[in-house]
């Protein structure tokens, strides 16, 4: 049966799946890094694609930005067989410790936003990504030499109100940066008994206005998505 957002039925998407926000990066994935990438929805123009990696079925579904949508789909792309869900995307650096382009892996989120809260009926909670998806990126980060953090980020909804202040505050709090959608996908994942990861490249300093030069940022967002695929491989022959 379809859903009501993610136009797809049950056996088009994979068990694997990674979670971009924008469609032009879910298209871009798909067709460089997938073989024989069928697009299985364009619904509200969250592309969605199929195809195989290494041998291995993967899915890439774009969720749109912030944690409404990201639940949104995260929860319809469960019901239509998805059983590890990967975010890959961008993230503010909370401190100048993170260079440029580099990979982040969130080991949890804390949750600065509206969508958990309303989930958990305001309870507290620590949003963590699946051990299994950290010890996978991890290990694949570090066979092909990756620049990469491995720690907390911040999930938050409102992206022109972080400060200097604000995130070297968090950053003191061992917060290594912020991003929009990983508490609400963690927290989805965990209420239905599946996986969740979070791999992101960092796109700027929080203290800095200027974003990565583009050409910096498209190598990082090309080694956090081979990561993350290299990632999914290990998981299925560890399955």
């Amino acid at each position: 049966m379809s859903q009501i957002h993610v136009r797809a039925n049950p056996g088009d998407i994979a068990p694997y799946v990674l979670l971009p926000g924008d469609p032009n990066r879910a298209r871009w994935i798909a067709e460089t890094y997938l073989q024989d990438p069928v697009l299985y929805t364009d619904h509200r123009g969250l592309l969605g694609f199929t195809g195989t990696y290494q041998g291995v079925r993967v899915s890439v579904q774009t969720t749109g930005m912030g944690c409404p949508s990201a639940a949104i789909v995260a929860e319809e792309i469960i019901r239509l067989g998805a059983t590890h869900l990967i975010r890959v995307g961008t993230i503010g650096g909370a401190t100048p410790r993170l260079k440029p382009a580099d990979l982040v892996i969130a080991q949890a989120a804390v949750p600065n936003d509206g969508t958990t809260r309303q989930l958990l009926g305001g309870a507290p909670y620590a949003p963590c990504a699946s051990y299994a998806i950290v010890e996978a990126a991890v290990s694949a980060a570090r066979d092909a030499d990756v620049p990469h953090h491995v720690g907390l980020v911040m999930t938050e909804d409102a992206f022109y109100a972080s400060t200097p202040e604000h995130a070297r505050s968090w950053a003191a709090r061992g917060v290594l940066g912020f991003e929009m959608e990983a508490s609400a996908i963690f927290l989805v994942a965990a209420l239905h008994g599946v996986h969740a990861g979070c791999l992101t490249a960092v796109s700027n300093d929080i203290g800095d206005p200027q974003l990565v030069p583009d050409e910096v940022l498209k190598r990082g967002v090309q080694l956090m998505t081979e990561t993350a695929l290299n990632a999914i491989v290990r998981l299925d022959r560890n399955h």
